[in-house]
């Protein structure tokens, strides 16, 4: 009998660690090389795992929500759901010829499981060519047959919980239609607590949650960043109504019919006309070679909160997009980074960010500077306030569009001036759009 773990595999990212985000099989399905087993949060993504086996899911040997280090078996896959690993009680001993029948000699649960999948497996996780998608087994079975022998179907967790306990699996009814035994079915039967869960259940009126995965990189990264580059922020409040009026004229254009046109895509836009005059705003202090790397090309970051933390997945190229493009550039990112599925390419390799607090209400704040560049331009809420407009005579107040912009960069080598200079620039094209056509 054949049987393979697939053992948790560095993604390319330089992993040492994951998360089990989800589970796409379940004990007792056929799968195919390469088909997605699980998703797996490292550092940076969420990254769908593929099998590098055919054959019948035996044992799901890591919870969702559990973090094991690269090399770790997490799933057992053979040519049979026989093969998981029999608990302690599923080897009795050889039984005297008196004796009543043993459990061991129990029929197997089913008779029709799948053949064995003739290839041999070992395609690179996540490069190899996609077969069909999984397919099921019936599970049709009832669940007492299912528990009869020694092939019963059950949780990790809930087989620890079974020997804990001291229950033979094979008197548990279980609860769900595909016949799989879960502690909530132990507990039932025993009314004994599941010592091997862990909820981060509120306690005395608090709640913990583990730092890890996307929110613990992200967390160091700001230390890193605060502690180490000498952050300067300057900002300015702009009349940003005609910026509105075009984003408005924009919204009916065809040519955008496809694009969600928003003030952010203007404020991206005049960013990357900005540094054309002021280069070293996308730049990089090299504190190992004691270089100043300027960037010829611009690879414009856009931060996104996710419900897994802080993404800041980056548009390449986005000096020599159109602003159509740019707008459907910004739209993807952000749809995926939503998703918390960014993958770590587009992670890597941002020269600068832009972060859009305004849709949250806030009129502006003091960003910290993502690692590996030198500035971040903060866009704040867009308001509608009473603002003094006209000169001389026909100096009136009236209701305006208002919005703050804030620029962090890295004091060493941006002064004051060059990081003036960019952002009046910036607040010059979004207060007037049409001098764009001068930069």
């Amino acid at each position: 009998m054949v049987t393979s773990e697939f053992k948790l595999p560095d993604v390319g990212e330089g992993l040492t660690e994951a998360e089990i985000v989800e589970w796409h099989v379940a004990v007792g399905d056929v799968i195919k090389v390469n088909d997605p087993v699980c998703d797996i949060e490292t550092a940076k993504s969420v990254v769908e795992l593929p099998s590098p086996y055919a054959g019948v899911v035996q044992e799901l040997l890591v919870e969702v929500g559990t973090e094991v280090q690269v090399g770790t078996p997490i799933i057992r896959i053979g040519d049979s759901v026989e093969a998981s690993p029999p608990p302690a009680e599923a080897s009795p001993p050889p039984a005297e010829a008196s004796a009543p029948p043993a459990e061991a000699s129990a029929p197997a649960p089913e008779t029709s499981a799948p053949e064995p999948e003739a290839e041999k497996p070992l395609t690179l996780v996540g490069y190899g060519s996609k077969e069909d998608a999984v397919v099921r087994r019936n599970r049709t079975v009832s669940a007492p047959a299912a528990a009869a022998g020694t092939g019963v179907l059950a949780k990790p967790t809930a087989r620890k919980l079974a020997r804990d306990l001291g229950v033979d699996l094979a008197t548990v009814t279980p609860e769900r239609d595909d016949g799989v035994i879960t502690t909530a079915d132990l507990e039932a039967l025993t009314n004994a607590p599941a010592s091997s869960r862990e909820p981060a259940a509120p306690v005395g009126g608090e709640r913990r949650e583990p730092i890890k995965g996307l929110r613990k990189q992200m967390g160091q990264a700001m230390v890193d960043s605060a502690f180490t580059l000498p952050h300067v922020t300057i900002w300015t409040t702009i009349d940003v109504t005609r910026t509105s009026e075009l984003v408005a004229g924009l919204k009916t254009n065809r040519d955008f019919a496809e694009v969600r046109v928003s003030p952010l895509l203007i404020v991206a836009k005049a960013t990357l006309l900005a540094m054309r005059r002021t280069p070293i705003i996308n730049s990089w202090w090299d504190e190992a070679a004691q270089e100043i790397v300027f960037k010829e090309y611009v690879n414009l970051g856009i931060a996104a909160a996710t419900p897994r933390g802080l993404q800041v997945p980056n548009v390449k190229g986005a000096d020599r997009m159109s602003l159509v493009e740019l707008g459907a550039a910004i739209n993807e990112l952000t749809d995926v980074a939503r998703t918390g599925k960014t993958p770590p390419a587009d992670q890597t390799g941002g020269t600068f960010t832009i972060t859009n607090i305004g849709p949250f209400g806030i009129d502006g704040g003091a960003p910290i500077i993502n690692p590996g560049e030198s500035a971040i331009l903060s866009v704040g809420a867009v308001k509608r306030q009473p603002w003094v407009v006209g000169t001389g005579d026909d100096e009136r107040i009236e209701p305006r569009d208002v919005c703050t912009l804030a620029l962090s960069f890295d004091h060493r080598h941006i002064d004051g001036e060059a990081g003036s200079r960019f952002l009046a620039d910036v607040a010059r094209i979004v207060g007037d759009p049409s001098t764009a056509l001068l930069f």
